[in-house]
């Protein structure tokens, strides 16, 4: 057993501390050059005891933050209860309960029965994300008892000893006690971005993570006295804020707010002052008029389109973090995928050991085989050649340089058992290697398979040395097949049939990154770039990565900096990612995506999270992304048509000093066969086109011109029908005649948006003209809504005025779709 081994898994060397030569650092700068390493044994330490920990509850020293996947059952229920419009339509639903009937109040019913579906959809979408933050949940390791054993990160308390390795996040602040080449990133609390090295003393704050060795710390902060505790609750919050949609929908709602406090204000005035009728009636219509002007239900169906898509997403195993990602990966159009544990599965294996140099296939059979047991964290390249070689018993590790993304390789230095010493590096050949040396052209035969290919090295300098890698000599290629994710080549396909680009970046050789994506059939992926060539300014590497598709060698810092080049060229761009080199991009993208099996530093900074580790749940959720956006679109176009001709008619009764046509029994009606209903099943259809920018803008551009036409058709008709007819149920005769065109313009909007028709849209289309005719001819639903149609004259009128109005239509929204369509947008 080395010395390692014995560290890393039974617990610390108790013969006290030892520190490397060459270790001393900067006490003020402690970064450290690439090749340096430092190994650290210190006293024994076994952590709290059980009767202590109990203790710490007791007092209250627990780490009590807790993990909010998702907002509260109160938030949920006041979001939905407690909003501006809710509160206007319920004040209007009280006063039309005192004076006028049933029928008149309807509106108000419909917004209960809205704000119970709106909660009930989010609770569920509350339990799914709960469940599923549960399962994702860090579980970092704690030592009590002298025992390691895994806990809920809200079960930390006051002084416990949390071990720490390559990807681990540290979850509360600590000082360190135990340090193994420790490397930490605190790039996310401070935005530096090279790695901190940490010695015992130093002190550790929530947030970071660790890069590069291992170690351990005593929590010296816990809950919300935590550094980054109040940032990491609100970062894992499920939210309904911070998207384009969102934001789009709450600008429309203040113009509509702005629009209808002036006109329900005239529509006041003119009702029940200027025209001084019966007062109960005059009330009634004006509150008629006032009600369609609130896109009551627009709100409650985008939380009720983005709740379905979490339950959808959730039974697939996929943890929405962040609820504008659904909506963020409808919009990209780039995503960059890292090679390993995207494309490829997390394990590997060793196909086959060639020696170098005339060296001797036992006697490196032993180096590999203790240098698999040199790190007690071992990345999947180690643990394949763990599987492949059994450690020597009598060989012992004295000190090691743990992998890191940044310097490909990793170290150690052995002693043989037989008094020798040996200092050996395993790792990227064309780092290790000079580029002129002929093993790189062997190497390369191996890449172009799609194999990966380590080199053995041994080296004459010390682990500590910036230039350890310096002159080494080649004793072995060790080669490794990695696992190819059988679904990965479907996605690639589903991403390329969507027009979204593919980038494959990696920090491993770029030629055997582009033999694996071409096995999965990516376009490009013969055209290969090493990463080290690329232009450090942004433009020209911008152009670059729009230029090819694989890019191999590629640093955690160059993969922060890829996305940000894409990004300034106007791309969306989305990461995937699993290790601890992903988590600077995954933090930069536009949405970030990590596996399940990843690490807690990357899960912790993903806007999703794949908990069943497969690619192929991508598309759903891009699908679910462009359904949701795609679909609020259209009915958002339904709902703002409806505010637009109800603010146009009141204006026009203003302006006319005529009675309000319309109860509002009449538009609760005709907003729920023409809105309501439909928009509802519309907003949970498949649909598949890629989300645009300017929400709003491309809205409004379509329900003005709608809102006009059907406003001004329907007044027309009002007016026309007041000529014609005459005596004391002349109104009600008016009303009935408006409501005709009303609502047949209202359903041509409808038959617009449907588009394409689909059996179930044109059956959607049918059942709710069917239930309008279903009113205008059954007698007691005639009376209960207050539609009769007289006479045949006016109806056809009405009919022929709406049918003008309809081919108006279709002239307008064709018009704006070639104006804007030919501008780009």
């Amino acid at each position: 057993m080395t010395q390692r081994s014995r560290l890393g898994r039974e617990g610390p060397d108790p013969d006290g501390p030892v520190i490397s030569a060459g270790a001393e650092l900067d006490p003020v700068h402690p970064a450290r050059p690439p090749g340096a390493a430092r190994t650290r044994r210190v006293a024994p330490v076994t952590g709290l005891t059980t009767a202590e920990v109990a203790e710490r509850v007791a007092r209250g020293q627990v780490n009590d933050v807790p993990l909010r996947s998702s907002r509260s059952t109160v938030d949920i229920v006041r979001g939905n209860v407690l909003t501006r419009f809710n509160a206007i339509i319920g004040v209007l639903w009280v006063i039309m309960l005192f004076v006028a009937p049933i029928q008149d109040s309807l509106f108000g019913f419909v917004i209960i029965a809205n704000t119970g579906i709106g909660i009930i959809q989010e609770l569920r979408a509350k339990k799914t994300l709960d469940g599923l933050a549960v399962i994702g949940e860090a579980k970092p390791t704690v030592r009590r008892d002298g025992v390691a054993a895994e806990v809920s990160t809200s079960e930390i308390v006051l002084d416990d000893l949390v071990e720490l390795g390559p990807g681990g996040k540290v979850v509360v602040d600590g000082e360190i006690c135990e340090a193994d080449s420790l490397e930490i990133d605190e790039s996310l609390l401070t935005g530096e971005a090279d790695p901190v090295v940490k010695r015992p003393g130093d002190l550790v704050m929530s947030g970071s993570f660790v890069v590069a060795g291992g170690g351990a710390f005593t929590a010296t902060k816990v809950g919300r006295e935590a550094y980054a505790a109040q940032l990491a609750e609100e970062a894992s919050r499920f939210t309904l804020v911070h998207s384009e949609l969102r934001s789009g929908i709450s600008t429309i709602l203040k113009y509509v707010t702005w629009m209808m406090i002036p006109t329900a204000i005239g529509l006041v005035i003119s009702q029940l002052v200027v025209k001084n009728t019966n007062v109960k009636d005059s009330v009634a219509r004006t509150v008629g008029g006032i009600v369609p002007m609130i896109p009551e239900g627009l709100v409650l169906l985008t939380s009720v389109a983005f709740a379905i898509g979490v339950i959808r997403l959730g039974r697939k195993q996929c943890l929405v973090q962040e609820l504008p990602a659904i909506e963020g990966l409808a919009r990209v159009d780039v995503v960059c995928l890292d090679k390993t544990g995207t494309l490829t599965e997390g394990g590997m294996d060793v196909t086959e050991l060639r020696t170098l140099g005339g060296s001797d296939e036992t006697y490196v059979r032993k180096v590999l085989g203790a240098f698999g047991e040199s790190d007690p964290r071992p990345n999947a390249s180690l643990q394949a050649v763990i599987d492949a070689y059994p450690d020597s018993e009598d060989w012992r590790c004295t000190e090691s340089l743990p992998f890191s993304s940044a310097r490909k390789y990793s170290g150690a230095t052995f002693s043989e058992g037989n008094g020798e010493h040996s200092t050996w590096l395993l790792g990227a050949p064309d780092v290790l290697l000079a580029p002129a040396d002929t093993t790189l052209a062997e190497v390369d035969q191996l890449n172009r398979q799609g194999l990966r290919v380590l080199l053995l090295a041994r080296t004459a300098g010390e682990l500590d040395a910036a230039d350890v890698a310096a002159g080494a000599r080649p004793a072995a290629l060790v080669v490794l097949e990695q696992r190819l994710r059988p679904e990965a080549s479907d996605t690639l396909r589903y991403f390329s049939e969507q027009n979204v680009a593919a980038k494959v970046i990696s920090g491993d050789n770029a030629i055997a990154v582009g033999a694996v994506a071409g096995k999965l059939g990516l376009a490009g992926a013969a055209n290969t770039v090493d990463a080290r060539r690329l232009p450090a300014e942004r433009p020209a590497m911008a152009q670059e990565l729009d230029a090819n598709t694989v890019f191999g060698r590629v640093s955690p810092q160059q993969k922060r900096d890829m996305v940000g080049a894409l990004q300034y060229r106007g791309h969306t761009v989305a990461m995937t990612g699993d290790g601890v080199n992903d988590v600077l991009a995954l933090k930069d993208a536009d949405i970030g995506v990590s596996m399940g099996s990843g690490s807690e530093a990357t899960k912790a900074v993903a806007q999703i999270v794949l908990l069943d580790n497969s690619f192929a749940t991508l598309p759903s959720v891009v699908a679910e992304g462009r359904r949701v956006i795609g679909n609020i679109t259209r009915v958002a176009t339904l709902f703002l048509t409806k505010t637009v001709y109800s603010v146009l008619l009141a204006i026009l009764v203003v302006c006319s000093q005529v009675e309000y046509p319309f109860l509002p029994r009449h538009l609760t009606l005709l907003s729920t066969l023409t809105i309501g209903v439909p928009a509802f099943f519309l907003a949970l259809a498949p649909n598949k086109e890629r989300a645009k920018p300017h929400f709003v803008r491309r809205v409004m551009r379509y329900s003005i011109p709608a809102g006009l036409i059907a406003g001004a058709a329907t007044f027309c008709t009002y007016l026309l029908a007041r000529s014609h007819y005459s005596g004391p149920d002349a109104l009600d005769a008016e009303t009935s005649a408006a409501t005709l065109t009303l609502f047949l313009v209202a359903m041509w909007v409808l038959v617009i948006i449907a588009r394409p028709y689909t059996w179930w849209r044109i059956a959607l289309v049918a059942t709710m003209a069917g239930a309008f005719l279903l009113v205008l001819v059954v007698p007691w639903l005639q009376h209960f809504f207050a539609l009769k149609l007289v006479g045949t004259t006016m109806p056809w009128a009405a009919v022929a005025i709406a049918a003008a109005a309809a081919a108006l239509l279709e002239i307008s929204w064709r018009w704006v779709d070639r104006r804007f369509a030919a501008a780009g947008e």
